[in-house]
């Protein structure tokens, strides 16, 4: 039975049990009262904070604590800044303390609190003063340590997501005495210089006395007069400082910066893949459109081709022609039959005068008759002739005559149109104006 058992040893379940109290929690502030403080000779803070309900146990060594402004002792209200570890010997939950202030507002958070309270008034705070960000900035640049965990970590977002778009770094401390003159130093250069198209203004976390040069008032002027977008990326996401107040875009932490400013080239390839993929659509249903017309503009062409012309205009002429003929014969026949009862009144009455007036007017009637017709007629030729010179002056031949030619296949049965009715190695005919040439095709080009 022992085979399938999984057997810890204390320290091993202790060590475990460590691990993912490390893991599982983030930084964390905690308010409540010191007691039972001690400080040994290795100069490490050990005490209890505890509340009117329960109590933890704390810890603070002594590289961070020799930076404290306050000296802890028993009773004393405080705020901590820690993260949840094991003291493994002895299996207690314990705060490791990175950071202890006084509860309440000490002097550097008045002193906070005063500066918001008048930037706000002064409006730098507005919504309607934040600038837009360039969807793709040309150089992003960066105002922050060379040396700091915040910078490779922004290095690293950007190298990630947009490998291509050039950084340029502002070398500045983000703590101390000199920090907030450094800071603004470099933001106003920035604006000078106008080389990039966003400002990445970092560090990472800290107490609030770490944070103070975010807090000085020339460097919020700085942010409130900079014509480039400033996005900041100070300390963790619960740390606020005045200039996240002015910036046009605060993000929780540094990397979260560079993922605001920075494009995601997987995005953006798949959404040209998208577009390319529209254009593709539309352009192939626009080319079936043109060649759908295309293809009817070429059937009414086929219908306006001077043949098709000829043929109309050759069926109009031989229907004149026609309707010419028979008016020739109505009133020939209509003359014939007057001359008819001519002849019947002209026997009936017999009178010699009477015959001869009759004969008189009837070689009168006659002769108008003939010019009537030979006027028609030559009113009709008159037309006729105008339609044959339209007609031949649309007429194939004269076509020729301009230069052009007409390609059939060597047997004159088909006329050539295309490069796609013949092959390389054909023989075809080509008529030209005053007559024919027999060629053989040595190659094709389509256009």
């Amino acid at each position: 039975m022992q085979n399938n058992r999984t057997i810890l040893k204390v320290s091993e379940l202790n060590a475990e049990v460590g691990l993912l109290l490390k893991q599982g929690f983030p930084l964390l502030w905690i308010e409540g009262e010191i007691s039972n403080f001690s400080r040994p000779a290795s100069g490490h803070m050990y005490f209890s904070l505890k509340d009117n309900k329960a109590q933890i146990r704390c810890a603070m060594f002594r590289n961070k604590n020799i930076h404290l402004d306050l000296k802890p002792e028993n009773g004393m209200k405080i705020l901590l800044r820690g993260r949840i570890g094991l003291y493994e010997p002895r299996g207690e939950f314990q705060l490791i303390a990175d950071h202890i202030e006084e509860a309440g507002s000490g002097l550097l958070q008045q002193q906070f609190e005063a500066l918001k309270a008048k930037l706000a008034e002064k409006g730098w705070f507005d919504n309607d003063l934040k600038k837009p960000l360039a969807k793709f900035p040309r150089q992003i640049g960066i105002i922050s340590s060379p040396t700091g965990a915040a910078l490779r970590d922004i290095l690293n977002v950007l190298k990630r997501r947009c490998p291509q778009i050039p950084v340029l770094i502002y070398p500045t401390t983000v703590q101390g005495d000199k920090a907030a003159l450094q800071l603004e130093s470099a933001v106003r250069q920035a604006n000078i210089r106008k080389d990039c198209d966003v400002l990445l203004l970092t560090r990472g976390g800290g107490s609030i006395e770490d944070l103070a040069a975010f807090n000085d008032e020339n460097l919020a002027r700085a942010l409130y007069e900079s014509d480039i977008p400033i996005i900041t990326g100070i300390g963790h996401e619960i740390d606020f400082t005045i200039a996240d107040f002015i910036a046009d875009m605060r993000a929780p932490t540094p990397s979260a910066a560079a993922e605001l400013v920075a494009p995601d080239n997987q995005q953006l390839t798949s959404t040209v893949k998208q577009l390319q993929q529209q254009l593709y659509k539309s352009i192939t249903q626009t080319l079936k459109q043109k060649t759908e017309s295309s293809q009817w503009l070429a059937k009414r062409l086929e219908q306006k081709q001077p043949s098709y012309l000829l043929q109309q205009q050759s069926q109009r002429l031989d229907e004149l022609d026609n309707r010419l003929q028979q008016r020739i014969r109505h009133l020939l026949d209509k003359k014939h039959a007057s001359i008819q009862s001519l002849k019947k009144q002209l026997n009936a009455r017999s009178p010699k005068y009477t015959l001869k007036n009759k004969q008189q007017k009837l070689k009168q009637q006659t002769t108008l008759l003939q010019k009537a017709i030979q006027k028609n007629i030559t009113t009709k030729k008159s037309n006729l002739a105008l339609q044959l010179a339209k007609l031949d002056a649309i007429s194939p031949l004269k076509t020729l005559e301009r230069g052009y030619a007409i390609v059939r296949d060597e047997n004159k049965t088909q006329v050539i149109k295309s490069v796609a009715q013949i092959n390389t190695g054909e023989t075809i005919n080509i008529k030209i104006t005053d007559g024919n040439i027999i060629s053989k095709v040595i190659s094709l080009n389509a256009q």
